[in-house]
């Protein structure tokens, strides 16, 4: 989907988890298509890294697990019109090794500031009777067991079912709500272990029909269009990039 165009003139979107990885990619291709357009990420260096490059981008500095600093900082942002819920992080441990520190921290990371931030963001947008738009990205690790990735997940999968909900409770106030189902994304902090495992990998691209990992412009677009007006009826839909991987 690199060349098809977007317009988000006169639109506000947020992006959390938006300073590295697919997140920046989102939040770059948000500001290119004239959106305003602000990065949440608990890491200064990564955001002062993006404002370099991209000025016209604003940042916001807060740890999501944090849930009372996270909601005063959303908040205090106004009215979000595109929210995307990108912030997470992984852990490879097979199911008899999980602790309770992992767990916590990954529910605490992938799953509770996608509540957290969406109830400030929608709660806004009801109250000023605006129409709104929320991407949770979540993974195929939701769909498909991958033995490493028992934490992960098991956060996927109940993001997934908060995704449900959410077009439940929303769509009647014009907030559509759907989630991004990628595979291994190249040049990801997030995916290199798993691609650095030469089984686990081997084992994916296997059951994988097209062959391949996804590109971060592969996940980037379908973000964009599920954001846009020509998504305007789709909602509550699991949008997966993965190259067939969950069909095979």
């Amino acid at each position: 989907m690199e060349n098809v165009s977007f317009n988000f003139a006169g639109k506000r979107a947020l992006v959390t988890g938006g300073s590295r990885g697919i997140g920046r990619a989102i939040a770059i291709a948000l500001s290119k298509a004239g959106a305003e357009t602000i990065a949440l990420s608990k890491t200064k260096g990564h955001l002062d890294s993006l404002v370099k490059e991209f000025p016209a981008i604003r940042t916001v500095c807060v740890d999501l697990t944090n849930w009372d600093e996270t909601k005063k900082a959303v908040e205090k942002l106004g009215q979000i019109d595109l929210l995307v819920n990108n912030a997470g992080i992984l852990h490879q441990q097979p199911f008899i090794e999980i602790d309770k520190e992992t767990i916590s921290k990954t529910l605490k990371t992938n799953f509770e500031p996608v509540i957290n931030v969406s109830q400030v963001v929608a709660k806004t947008l009801i109250k000023n009777k605006k129409p709104g738009a929320i991407v949770n990205m979540s993974s195929v690790a939701s769909m498909r067991a991958v033995s490493t990735l028992v934490s992960y997940g098991a956060a996927k999968g109940a993001m997934d079912n908060l995704t449900k909900n959410m077009v439940l409770d929303l769509a009647p106030h014009q907030i559509r709500v759907n989630s991004v189902h990628p595979t291994l994304v190249l040049k990801t902090d997030m995916a290199q272990g798993i691609l650095d495992d030469e089984k686990s990998n081997a084992m994916i691209k296997a059951r994988t029909p097209q062959g391949r990992f996804a590109e971060i412009s592969e996940v980037v677009g379908p973000v964009l269009f599920l954001l846009s007006d020509a998504a305007s009826m789709v909602n509550g839909a699991f949008l997966t990039v993965d190259g067939g991987y969950t069909v095979a």
